[in-house]
């Protein structure tokens, strides 16, 4: 199995990507941390695993909290005995707006959860993570091809991210010393429940659900929404020892979306 006996920590399981991440990776032979706000639905997700044969913990944190951070690092590797692997999925989208619109305090709390969260948590983690352990910060390929137009664009949510992606590098360039690896992932559209139920909501104005979807995948070279499991995947390949020698990179996970024109 791709992640047979390894301890690995993600944040921002919920509904989206973060449940999918941390499912996958317990069926992969990975112990699972699941972090996030929502200790209720944690709990969900653990319990999944655990019915299936895998091995999972739930802790509550708030990654925009310094000592909540601090908490949960220490928390999954008493429970693990190390950290092998850190997901950094943890998000606030924050407003769609216009320049002319934007609000200043919402994209300041895009930057702390987005970037200045995954810098908390990895801080945390690194004593951990020693001689061996990988980070993936998940991001976002609006951070290359900016979403929206005259309605509002992705900006504070891409604009953290776009952070995020700098601050990866300086990482792995930092870390790496301690034998620990930093990766990013640029996702673009993810066929889970979050983007059904904004084809659902299309479907549900008027619009035919085949012509939602065209909509979608006009741009996406391989002509379809890249499902969930294959982008949980294409994530967790980041921490395995697949890549043990990949560091400083940016893997973009969306169907080719991001080169077209």
């Amino acid at each position: 199995m791709l992640l047979n006996n390894k301890v690995v920590l993600v944040s921002g399981v919920g509904p989206g990507m973060g449940q999918a991440l941390a499912r996958i990776a317990a069926a992969e032979g990975a112990s699972v941390i699941l972090a996030a706000r929502n200790q209720s639905f944690l709990e969900e997700v653990r319990a999944d695993i655990v019915a299936k044969g895998g091995k999972a913990i739930a802790i509550a944190c708030d990654v925009a909290d310094e000592d909540q951070c601090q908490a949960l690092a220490k928390g999954a590797a008493e429970w693990g005995g190390r950290i092998d692997g850190l997901i950094n999925s943890a998000y606030y989208h924050g407003d769609w707006s216009v320049i002319e619109n934007s609000d200043a305090a919402d994209m300041a709390k895009a930057f702390d959860v987005n970037c200045l969260g995954a810098l908390r948590l990895s801080r945390a983690c690194i004593p951990y993570l020693r001689d061996g352990g990988a980070v993936v910060n998940v991001s976002t390929m609006a951070t290359v091809r900016p979403f929206g137009g005259d309605h509002g664009m992705e900006m504070g949510y891409a604009v953290a991210k776009g952070a995020l992606n700098t601050l990866s590098k300086y990482m792995a360039v930092d870390l790496g010393r301690y034998g620990i690896r930093v990766n990013t992932c640029r996702m673009g559209w993810i066929h889970g429940a979050p983007v059904e139920g904004h084809i659902q909501a299309q479907v549900e104005a008027g619009q035919a659900r085949e012509d939602v979807l065209a909509g979608i995948t006009r741009d996406i070279p391989i002509g379809k929404i890249p499902p969930e499991d294959d982008c949980a995947r294409a994530v967790l390949m980041m921490v395995s020892d697949y890549s043990r020698v990949v560091s400083g990179a940016s893997l973009d996970v969306n169907g080719g979306h991001w080169m077209a024109p």
